[in-house]
């Protein structure tokens, strides 16, 4: 069965004519009314609408507004038919989203031709919006995968680097999710949130530039020993930074170690000039630091934890930030948020 065409036309004559001019190429139905019109399609979607403009009781403005206005109809192309030479019922026709203005007496032809060329260009319209909602879909599919494995990745690589010391397994995750716990408790969107975890997962990759021996020293560091710890945020800047897909992904690393007051490393930047999540990741960075056992010494008690950071603010740390953190302490009632025992809870 061909394309379905729907005329209405309160003149049975015209409703002939239009029927015998299209009968041999598509399925053609008519009704003599709008009412009629909109219970045949309440059964029925036609591929095309042909419609008089002047009905009585309701005419061809009424029916195209009513078209208009509902969902299932809005997308149906209308050809309005009139022997009205009126201008400016023509551009009223086309102001409502009449596709074409096909004037009486119909010639044959004419009306082929238009209805034709409509419904090829309806016909391409749909084919054109399916595909780019086809490959938009895809394009989603690929972003995600893309996302998930790049996430696999930084984690894979976030193990890695803690594995190169033993005593501080899960620290770059732990660090990621306080960070995304400040972050969300300071009102940043989710996108912003993911973004941080991200920096936080590798703000300790410039790492696999220090040598084992240095980092799993058990006595004090010589200052030639210190000062070679100290380069891991040059490292790891210079390595993240040629990842051109995650912009920024390096602002973490580099500026983590840097202090409010001024007296970090490894560009002494001061108060505000130090990027956001670098402060962030700052106090998530010293936190994880403080509630982890060390070669030298075991976890340090919450409250010890707490006071380090309250008198840290200003001067160490930026002080919006680690109040938020102290706000995490106080709400951590078993002292649960430390090393492993908070990691299993926790959902990025």
């Amino acid at each position: 069965m061909g394309q379905l065409i729907l005329v209405i036309d309160d003149s049975e004559f015209n409703l002939k004519v239009v029927r015998g001019m299209l009968n041999e190429y598509y399925q053609v139905e008519c009704v003599n009314s709008g009412e009629a019109a909109f219970a045949f399609l309440s059964e029925k979607t036609p591929d095309l609408i042909l419609l008089d403009l002047h009905m009585p009781q309701m005419d061809g403005f009424e029916v195209m507004k009513r078209l208009k206005a509902e969902r299932a109809w809005k997308e149906i192309p209308v050809v309005m038919l009139t022997a009205d030479s009126d201008r400016g019922n023509e551009v009223r026709c086309f102001e409502l989203g009449a596709m074409d203005f096909i004037t009486k007496p119909i010639l044959g032809p004419v009306m082929l031709q238009r209805v034709g060329r409509i419904l090829k260009l309806t016909r391409l319209q749909k084919f054109l919006e399916f595909e780019v909602e086809e490959q938009t879909r895809k394009a989603e599919e690929r972003r995600k995968q893309v996302e998930q494995l790049s996430e696999e990745i930084m984690k894979t690589l976030a193990s890695t680097i803690d594995a190169k010391d033993r005593y501080t397994n899960g620290h770059s995750l732990r660090v990621a999710m306080y960070s995304k716990e400040i972050a969300r408790r300071c009102g940043m969107s989710k996108r912003e949130q993911k973004e941080i975890y991200h920096m936080g997962l590798l703000h300790d990759i410039g790492k696999i530039g220090i040598p084992d021996t240095i980092i799993n020293k058990r006595d004090k560091l010589s200052e030639e020993e210190y000062e070679a710890i100290r380069q891991h945020p040059r490292i790891g800047s210079d390595i993240l930074q040629t990842i051109q897909q995650i912009p920024d992904i390096m602002v973490g690393a580099r500026w983590h170690h840097e202090r409010f007051d001024g007296k970090g490393y490894p560009d002494g930047l001061k108060g505000l000039d130090i990027p956001e999540y670098a402060r962030i990741i700052g106090v998530a960075d010293a936190y994880d630091a403080m509630t982890s056992k060390r070669s030298y010494r075991d976890i340090l008690p919450q409250e010890v934890v707490r006071s380090e950071l309250e008198n840290g603010k200003g001067s160490q740390f930026d002080p919006v930030f680690a109040e938020v953190m102290i706000q995490m302490i106080d709400d951590d009632i078993r002292y649960t948020m430390k090393e492993k025992d908070w990691l299993p809870k926790q959902e990025v």
